[in-house]
């Protein structure tokens, strides 16, 4: 099984204001765009960022060859409980997911 960084080109995250975030997944090719639409679900990712499945938001962007999830951020960018003010350190997190 290979992690989905090793498949995809690059995995980015940011924040998306601030009381959302947006990890960004490029895969390069169509056909590593098709194992990862296939291979990742919006519940597996949930799992990962410790969020509600429902409050998830996936989009896929097949003329790019992009997937891209928002979710709420855990804490208010900013504030003394922020642990990750750019949001940067969330694409790690996702990149280390074995797909099948």
């Amino acid at each position: 099984m290979a992690n989905l960084g090793e498949i995809v080109e690059k995995v980015r995250s940011k924040n998306a204001g601030p009381f959302w975030l947006t990890v960004d997944i490029f895969c390069g090719t169509a056909s590593a765009f098709d194992q990862i639409c296939e291979g990742l679900s919006t519940a597996r990712v949930a799992k990962v960022f410790e969020t509600d499945a429902d409050a998830l938001k996936r989009f896929e962007i097949p003329s790019l060859n992009v997937v891209k999830f928002s979710l709420p951020r855990p804490e208010t960018q900013g504030s003394i409980a922020d642990r990750d003010m750019h949001g940067a350190s969330w694409a790690a997190l996702l990149s280390e997911v074995e797909l099948n």
